[in-house]
């Protein structure tokens, strides 16, 4: 069984992946995959619903034939946990699951409840059955779906991994700190709210609640993060099932958080600690391939237990600068005049190309594994350089095509790098191709 894996589709104009000679030879290879997996991070929702204040940066509605683009394209499996998930609010999300069922696509990660955006989807082919479960760490608070119970229906929304973060200071910082929140009265307004029956205290006395963000001293300074316990057993339950009824199982992971370097700077090319904890407890459960994306960006490859982790596979289809509707939120958050159309508001907010996404060629490039499985589990990857044409116009850059010569050579240098520091090794031939075999 050969699967293939892509990041984020952000489409919002037609592909037509079966008439442009300059992305054909890409999509045929995913149409030749057995299985092709994407993470579908528009909603096609004809842009009903009602905006939200919190977006996940743009408000990513589209039109429903998106989903007919990317079936034409090769993909049979969808993930659609974002934290653009409710960007038109949980009528938009309705609207989108309803353009989703009509077509009968196999997608997973949001649901009219907790339950159901936890479920994995099963996508049965003649030489196998591959199980997929989609989750999102980023996200508004209060945009997760809600748990059913016996009394109450639940909330519509993402399959939600919540972590916690904790920020170490020095004795110094602290007490520093621990005046300001007493000479501002913060913490009596928090004493008085736990008096109230509306917080609780810290499990430990030496942690400072401060707001949202928590504090304790340390001899290391930074930000750590830890996985939510209940969140992770109720994904591994769902993981231990399709581990029962398929050949494959598929976790995917929307993480834009972000972790330290070697050099104990914090850099976006890095997973959050807690991300890379929930990898390996998916795989413990018995996931076969944890396919992430988020920071529009790659990410390393981790071989874990003789199964990748793919930390961020980037963006696949990025046309974050066509989005033909924005919300009077937009406007103001961007401080752009409503006399400017949603284009000229993107050439604003990145100055006319010169900051922001279209100025980092990282963001241009991405990879497409090809997984190959056979009875006794994954047997190769082979991963191909892709581009997004970075330098074209607004309205043709981010479609996808197979890289060539110095280009291909160079992404290639750069995942190989990355998947290095993961303790990966990747061979790559002449033409940018990598491949990993698994070890006898």
């Amino acid at each position: 069984m050969r699967i293939a894996l892509t990041g984020d589709s952000i489409l919002l104009r037609r592909l037509n992946s079966l008439e442009d000679q300059t992305i054909l030879p890409l999509f045929d290879l995913i149409r030749d995959a057995d299985v092709a997996f994407t993470n579908l991070e528009v909603l096609p929702n004809d842009f009903r619903g009602d905006p939200a204040l919190e977006s996940g940066g743009s408000h990513f509605g589209a039109p429903s034939w998106v989903i007919d683009e990317l079936c034409d394209a090769g993909f049979n499996l969808f993930a659609t946990a974002t934290n653009h998930s409710l960007d038109y609010s949980i009528s938009g999300l309705r609207a989108a699951i309803e353009a989703m069922e009509a077509r009968e696509v196999l997608y997973a990660g949001v649901g009219t409840c907790l339950e159901e955006a936890r479920r994995p989807t099963y996508c049965t082919r003649p030489q196998g059955t591959v199980a997929m479960l989609s989750c999102t760490s980023s996200f508004a608070k209060g945009q997760e779906a809600g748990a059913q119970i016996s009394g109450m229906q639940g909330r519509p929304g993402p399959n939600g991994l919540h972590f916690e973060t904790m920020h170490t200071i020095s004795a110094s910082q602290m007490d520093a700190l621990r005046d300001v929140a007493v000479t501002l009265g913060l913490e009596t307004l928090r004493e008085r709210m736990i008096q109230l029956g509306f917080a609780f205290p810290p499990k430990d006395a030496s942690i400072l609640p401060l707001g949202n963000l928590n504090f304790q001293v340390g001899e290391q300074v930074g930000i750590t993060t830890e996985p939510n316990g209940q969140d992770m057993l109720d994904m591994a339950r769902w993981v231990r099932e399709a581990r029962l009824v398929a050949d494959v199982v598929i976790v995917s992971i929307h993480a834009h958080e972000v972790g330290y370097n070697k050099k104990g700077q914090l850099d976006s090319e890095i997973p959050a600690d807690f991300v890379r904890k929930f990898a390996h407890a998916m795989i413990d459960a018995g996931a076969d391939i944890i396919a992430g994306h988020g920071p529009h960006l790659l990410r390393g490859l981790e071989i874990y237990r003789d199964r990748p982790i793919f930390y961020s596979l980037g963006n696949f289809i990025g046309q974050n600068g066509l989005v033909p509707r924005l919300p009077h939120d937009s406007y103001l958050r961007f401080r752009a005049s409503l006399e400017k159309t949603p284009a000229q508001v993107y050439q604003q907010r990145t100055a006319n190309d010169t900051k922001g996404f279209p100025a980092e060629a990282r963001f241009w490039e991405t990879i497409v594994p090809m997984c190959e499985f056979d009875e006794s589990g994954l047997k190769s990857i082979q991963i191909h350089p892709v581009s997004l044409g970075q330098r074209r116009g607004l309205h043709r850059r981010g479609v996808p095509f197979l890289a060539s010569g110095q280009h291909a050579l160079a992404i290639a240098e750069q995942f190989t790098r990355l998947s290095a520091d993961m303790g990966t090794t990747l061979v790559t031939d002449q033409n940018g191709l990598m491949t990993y075999n698994r070890s006898t």
